[in-house]
C-alpha cells in the first residue's frame, strides 16, 4: 500500500510539472517574467546606485553651460510622449479594429519590453560611465578658492540637492533620447508594418504617417541640446540605443518590413507547440529581398500592359511567308 501511494504521488508531481512546462512553452509567461525582472532591476538602480563621479576641471569650457531650471521637455512629459501616447494609440487600434488577442498581446508586449529594456540599459551605462553634463559646474557650485587649472572631485561642490548634484554625472547616453526612440520608434515600426510602406507603389501619405513618431522622437532629443543637458554625442548615442532596442523588440514578434506579411505577427507559441503553422509565414527570413517578398496582389494597381499573343504572331509570320 505505501508503495502504491508513493507511485500516485510521483504521478501527480509529474503531471503538475508537465502542465507547468506546457504552460511555459505555450504562453508568453517568460516574456512577462523578463519584463518584471527588468522593472525590479531598474527600480533598484534608482534607489541604490549612484553614478561614477569623474574628476573635472573648472576651466573646462564644455561643462560651463548654465543649468536650466525649467526644461523644454520635462521628464513627466517625455514619459507621456514616449510611453503613454504610443500605448494609447495601440490600445485604440486594438479596440477599434480588434485584430485578435494574439496580435494585440504581442504588439503591446513588444512596446513595453522595448521601453523597459532601453531604460534599464541606459541607466546602467549612465551610472557606469559617469560623464559630466554640460551644466555640471552650475550644478556643482564649487566653493570659493577652488583651483581652476587642476582636476577636482565632487567633494569641491556645495550643492545640497542630492538629485541635482549627482545627476550632473549622468550625461552619457541621453535618457530622454533613448526613451523617445524606444517608444515612438517602436510605434513608427508598427505603423510601417501595418501600412506596408515598403510595398511597391505605396502612397506617400502612409510613409509620412509612419515617419511622424520618428520626427517627434528627434525633436525630444534635440531639446536636450537646447537645454544644455547633453551634447551631440550623448543625444546621438541615446537615439541609436533606443531605436536599436525598438527594432530588436519589434522583430521578435513581427516579420521584416519588406515581407508581404509584415502586418501579421509570427504565430503564437501555442500554435508552434501544437504543430500549426501559418502557410504564408514560412521562412520569412529566407524570402527577404527575393521576388517573393511581395504578393502578386501588391501590383494590382499597376497598369495592365497587353501581352503579345505568341501563337497569333507565329501564325501571321507563317502566313506571310507562304504568300506569293
Amino acid at each position: 500500500m505505501p508503495r502504491a501511494a508513493g507511485k500516485k504521488t510521483a504521478g501527480q508531481d509529474e503531471g503538475f510539472t508537465g502542465s507547468l512546462s506546457r504552460f511555459w512553452n505555450r504562453s508568453y509567461a517568460a516574456d512577462y517574467l523578463g519584463f518584471a525582472l527588468l522593472l525590479v532591476a531598474y527600480s533598484l538602480i534608482q534607489v541604490l546606485v549612484e553614478p561614477f563621479h569623474r574628476m573635472f576641471s573648472l576651466d573646462n569650457i564644455s561643462i560651463q553651460y548654465p543649468h536650466a531650471a525649467v526644461e523644454r521637455v520635462p521628464v513627466i512629459w517625455n514619459v507621456a510622449y514616449s510611453v503613454f501616447i504610443p500605448l494609447c494609440i495601440v490600445f485604440l487600434w486594438a479596440i477599434i479594429l480588434w485584430p485578435g488577442l494574439h496580435k494585440t498581446n504581442v504588439t503591446i508586449l513588444g512596446l513595453v519590453v522595448s521601453i523597459m529594456l532601453t531604460t534599464f540599459l541606459t541607466d546602467v551605462v549612465k551610472n557606469s560611465v559617469g560623464r559630466p553634463r554640460p551644466d555640471l559646474i552650475a550644478r556643482c557650485k564649487p566653493r570659493k578658492g577652488t583651483p581652476e587649472h587642476t582636476l577636482i572631485t565632487i567633494g569641491s561642490c556645495t550643492e545640497t540637492d542630492h538629485h541635482v548634484l549627482h545627476d550632473g554625472w549622468r550625461s552619457f547616453p541621453s535618457g530622454h533620447s533613448s526613451l523617445a526612440f524606444s517608444g515612438l520608434g517602436y510605434l513608427a515600426l508598427f505603423f510601417a508594418g501595418q501600412m506596408h510602406i515598403f510595398r511597391p507603389r505605396t502612397d506617400l501619405a502612409r510613409v509620412l504617417l509612419a515617419l511622424v513618431p520618428l520626427v517627434g522622437a528627434a525633436l525630444i532629443a534635440i531639446s536636450r541640446l537646447e537645454d544644455y543637458r547633453h551634447d551631440v554625442y550623448d543625444v546621438t548615442t541615446g537615439s541609436i540605443l533606443g531605436m536599436f532596442v525598438a527594432y530588436f523588440s519589434y522583430r521578435r514578434y513581427y516579420p521584416m518590413l519588406n515581407s508581404s506579411h509584415c502586418d501579421t505577427p509570427f504565430p503564437s507559441r501555442a500554435e508552434w507547440a501544437s504543430g500549426k503553422r501559418f502557410g504564408k509565414l514560412k521562412d520569412e527570413e529566407a524570402r527577404t529581398g527575393s521576388v517573393e517578398s511581395f504578393d502578386v496582389d501588391d501590383m494590382e494597381d499597376a497598369e495592365h500592359v497587353p501581352l503579345r499573343d505568341a501563337s497569333r504572331e507565329r501564325g501571321k509570320f507563317v502566313g506571310s511567308s507562304s504568300e506569293p
